[in-house]
C-alpha cells in the first residue's frame, strides 16, 4: 500500500502513525496542515489507510453481544422509524463483558433492516455461541433459527440498551467534528477506521505496528473515490 506514494516514505509513516494513534483519527484537511502536503494527496492516501484497517474477520464477537442499528446523514422530514430516504442505516455490534464493561465492536453499511441485510453481517461479525441481545424490530426474528440465543428485548428509545446507545452517539459525534461530512461510497471505510482505534484502544503499544505490517502485506488497491 506505500506503491506509488507521492510524498517521502518517512511521511507516508508519520501520517499512518497520526490516523491510528490520535483518539480521534486526523481529517485529510488536517493531515494536510500538518505534513504541508495537498489535501487530496493526503486523503488518497489516508484511503489506503482505511482499507488496511477493514477486519480480518478472524476473531467474531463473543460473549453477550449487542445489536443496533443507526442512520448517518442529515434530517429529513416525513421519514420515520426505519425509511431511511437519503440517509444511511449502519448496523453495529457490540461486545458486552462479565465485568460490566465493552469489548470489541463492528459496524457495517446495510440497504434495509431486512434478515437478508442482517444476516451477512451476523456471519461475519458475531458467532453463533454469542448471547445476541437486539431490539425488538421483526427483522432480527428469521435469525433466531442460526442464532439459538438471540434475545430480543423493547428499545425504550435506547434507555434498555445504553452502552449501543452511547457507542453510537460516539460514532456520530466522531463523523461529525473530524470529517464533517463522507460520501456514501466512503463511509464504510470511516466505520472501519473508527473500529480498528476503538478495538485497540488498550493496545495502543501495538497498533501502528500492526497497521504497518498490514500495509506491507496487502496488494495496493485502487482509488475509487475522494470527498
Amino acid at each position: 500500500m506505500f506503491d506509488k506514494c507521492k510524498f517521502p516514505l518517512h511521511i507516508a509513516f508519520h501520517i499512518a502513525f497520526r490516523v491510528c494513534t490520535k483518539k480521534k483519527g486526523m481529517s485529510s484537511l488536517e493531515l494536510s496542515h500538518e505534513f504541508e502536503q495537498r489535501q487530496m494527496t493526503c486523503g488518497e492516501f489516508k484511503w489506503k489507510v482505511q482499507q488496511a484497517m477493514e477486519s480480518s474477520l478472524k476473531y467474531p464477537l463473543i460473549g453477550e453481544v449487542h445489536v443496533g442499528e443507526c442512520f448517518v446523514g442529515g434530517e429529513e422530514t416525513q421519514k420515520r422509524g426505519r425509511s431511511k430516504g437519503k440517509k444511511r442505516l449502519v448496523v453495529v455490534a457490540l461486545e458486552k463483558l462479565s465485568d460490566g464493561g465493552v469489548g470489541r465492536g463492528y459496524a457495517q453499511i446495510i440497504e434495509d433492516a431486512s434478515n437478508t441485510c442482517f444476516r451477512p453481517f451476523f456471519e461475519k461479525h458475531i458467532s453463533k455461541e454469542a448471547h445476541v441481545v437486539t431490539d425488538k424490530w421483526t427483522g432480527y426474528i428469521p435469525l433466531k433459527k442460526d442464532y439459538l440465543k438471540l434475545k430480543q428485548t423493547p428499545s425504550n428509545n435506547g434507555k434498555n440498551h445504553p452502552d449501543m446507545h452511547i457507542h453510537i452517539m460516539n460514532l456520530k459525534s466522531w463523523l461529525r467534528g473530524i470529517h464533517h461530512h463522507c460520501s456514501k461510497e466512503r463511509l464504510q471505510s470511516y466505520l472501519d477506521e473508527y473500529h480498528f482505534r476503538y478495538n485497540r484502544r488498550n493496545n495502543m503499544d501495538t497498533i501502528f505496528d500492526t497497521l504497518l505490517k498490514r500495509m506491507v502485506k496487502n496488494e495496493p488497491k485502487r482509488l475509487y473515490s475522494i470527498k
